[in-house]
């Protein structure tokens, strides 16, 4: 393993860890405050964690998908598809703070970081380009080999954006009704306390952003015949986020929609994953090879 596969590794489990270590806050320690008092500095490390916990664990994660596609797809994919997704997704999340519109009417709290224009957290737009990526490589590698197939390029958009709106599905309604909650709701809906447009809204702005990036990735062969192996990153970072969900969501009582989550997230990516050719292809392995 060369050095920059072993960063790459050392950030996806930082990320993970920190981002069970705030659920552990979340879930544990916030019910039982009394239990800090047998933690030398256990209530300064507590505040530390409830103040930056979700900046910390959103930027590694952005930081571990970065250097894994800069590698494995190139630096020109990675930058087209960062612009895209941070791009488009903070314009999204700018008009759905301010106007309602695609999401519905909401607004963010704090814990989250700095916001931007005062609305939204630098790190919502990270967490779009992270878990976007990931779940468009799942899509892209089960069903795009070539730049020939229009069809299932269009198709992988449409599949990589459904498992994005998924796993939002599982934890929207969860980190918003949570005992330190990130966001609320102006008024709530019907499904379980959310807005049934704020899923049309994931899925438009995904289908929007993963759209552009297969138009810059349309002459980058370096794009096209992933493998299983090379997804396998990609599958752990979904699942890790996903499984941040479910606990959040089943804590907060909501076990039909852990389980909605589980068949419309879960399983279609490890599909996408098993359905994927176990080698990259040819012409993937070559265009590596000459980029770098």
């Amino acid at each position: 393993m060369n050095q920059l596969a072993q960063t790459t590794q050392a950030f996806l489990w930082s990320h993970i860890l920190a981002m069970f270590f705030g659920l552990a806050g979340l879930l544990w320690v916030m019910p039982h405050p009394e239990w800090l008092a047998a933690v030398p500095a256990g209530t300064q490390l507590f505040r530390w964690s409830m103040a930056g916990g979700g900046v910390i664990y959103i930027v590694l994660g952005a930081i571990a998908v970065a250097l894994y596609a800069a590698h494995h797809l190139g630096y020109k994919a990675l930058i087209i598809f960062s612009l895209a997704a941070i791009g488009i997704s903070l314009t999204s999340e700018l008009l759905g703070t301010s106007t309602g519109f695609p999401f519905g009417h909401y607004s963010y709290l704090n814990g989250l970081g700095y916001k931007i224009a005062g609305l939204v957290p630098f790190t919502i737009p990270l967490s779009w380009f992270y878990l976007g990526l990931s779940a468009y490589c799942l899509a892209r590698g089960a069903l795009v080999s070539s730049p020939r197939q229009w069809l299932r390029q269009g198709l992988a958009v449409v599949l990589g954006a459904g498992l994005l709106t998924a796993w939002d599905f599982v934890l929207d309604p969860a980190m918003s009704q949570t005992a330190l909650p990130f966001w609320y709701w102006h008024q709530p809906g019907a499904f379980f306390g959310m807005p049934y447009q704020n899923f049309w809204g994931w899925l438009g702005t995904g289908i929007v952003f993963m759209g552009v990036a297969a138009f810059g990735w349309r002459r980058l062969p370096s794009t096209y015949g992933l493998s299983r192996s090379q997804l396998s990153f990609w599958l752990w970072m979904y699942l890790a986020n996903f499984g941040f969900a479910l606990v959040m969501s089943l804590s907060a009582g909501f076990g039909r929609l852990a389980l909605l989550g589980l068949t419309v997230g879960v399983m279609p990516a490890l599909l996408c994953w098993w359905q994927t050719p176990a080698e990259p292809s040819a012409e993937t392995a070559s265009a590596l090879a000459a980029e770098r």
